[in-house]
């Protein structure tokens, strides 16, 4: 398993992060692999494997996902309920007193991980079935808000902010992928598979192909009707599943 060579990269990708500073409207930056560092640890330890068909790649942490488990797309009941984590997380430095990290106990649902990690129990049965072909990951860990406590994605930043950026995010993308050997890598929106495609081209890596699915945001008007339906039909035209099983029925892709 690669557990540490991940949880290296992710260090890595820390140390390399926190020199950014960022201009407004962005205020707090929050990164869940540093105060969320053992449930991240946990996922990576318990669910990473080498030689998969696929990563599914999101953009960065939601404000009640990832910011408040560590875990990308950390829906706290996929969380604790099907994925079997339950690991302490902390706090970030210069906390927004409008965005507060309670953990499991925060008592919002990030909408797009509950239809993401639902889709992928209704398909597989099990986080250990869904896992031994798949890994989920978000390109940047960094979360950005403004003063209000609204939340502002990577693609929204300035080119002066966002280009370092990415040079440091598309390395550990490279490293991530290397490390895992996956067949495809998928873009969960358009911003991630730009970016998998971007990164992967300027490595030179030819063996790994890059797809896309619709983003599952409730922003999205698209995604608010049959998002599972939908990803799923995507996934199945470009190869990377199989027809799609009876309902609740786990298979292999």
């Amino acid at each position: 398993m690669p557990t540490t060579e991940l949880l290296a990269a992710a260090d890595d990708l820390c140390r390399m992060l926190e020199p950014l500073r960022f201009a407004p409207p962005v205020t707090h930056v929050y990164n869940p692999l540093v105060y969320a560092r053992p449930m991240h640890a946990a996922y990576v330890g318990r669910y990473a494997r080498v030689g998969i068909d696929a990563i599914f790649l999101g953009m960065n942490p939601g404000p009640f996902g990832m910011v408040q488990t560590g875990i990308p797309f950390g829906e706290v009941g996929a969380v604790r309920d099907w994925l079997g984590l339950n690991e302490a997380v902390g706090h970030p430095t210069g906390e927004h007193p409008q965005r507060p990290v309670t953990g499991l106990a925060c008592p919002r649902s990030e909408v797009s991980g509950k239809r993401l990690w639902g889709l992928f129990a209704q398909r597989f049965g099990t986080a250990d079935a869904f896992f031994a072909r798949h890994f989920v990951a978000n390109y940047c860990p960094l979360a950005f808000m403004d003063e209000a406590g609204a939340n502002l994605t990577p693609d929204k930043l300035p080119t002066v902010e966002s280009d370092p950026l990415e040079v440091i995010c598309d390395r550990h993308l490279v490293r991530m992928v290397a490390a895992l050997a996956p067949r495809w890598v998928i873009g969960i929106g358009h911003f991630a598979s730009d970016r998998a495609r971007a990164a992967l081209t300027a490595a030179k890596i030819t063996d790994v192909q890059v797809g896309e699915i619709l983003h599952p945001s409730p922003a999205s008007p698209a995604a608010n009707k049959d998002w599972a339906g939908q990803a799923t039909r995507q996934l199945v035209a470009q190869g990377i599943w199989a027809a799609a099983p009876a309902r609740g029925t786990p298979t292999k892709p």
